[in-house]
């Protein structure tokens, strides 16, 4: 499969929602699962939320209940909407291919997210 690529971070308010996007060709027709992780100016990362090649999703617990993950596999494309935002949620954001059967674990390079009030 190719390399993540993100897009859509940006600036927000507190309370204010963004939708991040990850493309990664060939992702979809090897079944590879995805992540998104996060890692804030400082800090260790962390792990975000999943998508299984099912469609299945778990959260970190900082953001369940306000994120949402999803894909789209005819555009080889996996989202995260974001609403809520607090100024905890500022980080890089990154979508990695998990390194299953076919798949290769890689990384993107990540978009900035930050939340300000």
């Amino acid at each position: 499969q190719g390399q993540p690529v993100e897009s859509g971070g940006g600036s927000v308010q507190v309370g204010e929602s963004l939708r991040l996007s990850c493309t990664a060709p060939g992702f979809a027709q090897k079944r590879c699962g995805m992540d998104w992780f996060r890692q804030a100016a400082g800090n260790e990362r962390e792990w975000v939320s999943s998508i299984s090649p099912n469609g299945f999703t778990t959260y970190a617990p900082s953001v369940e209940g306000r994120f949402t993950i999803s894909k789209d596999n005819a555009e080889d494309t996996v989202y995260l909407q974001m609403n809520s935002l607090k100024p905890d949620d500022t980080a890089v954001y990154t979508c990695v291919t998990q390194n299953t059967r076919f798949c290769t674990q890689t990384w993107g390079q990540g978009t900035q997210v930050t939340v300000s009030s």
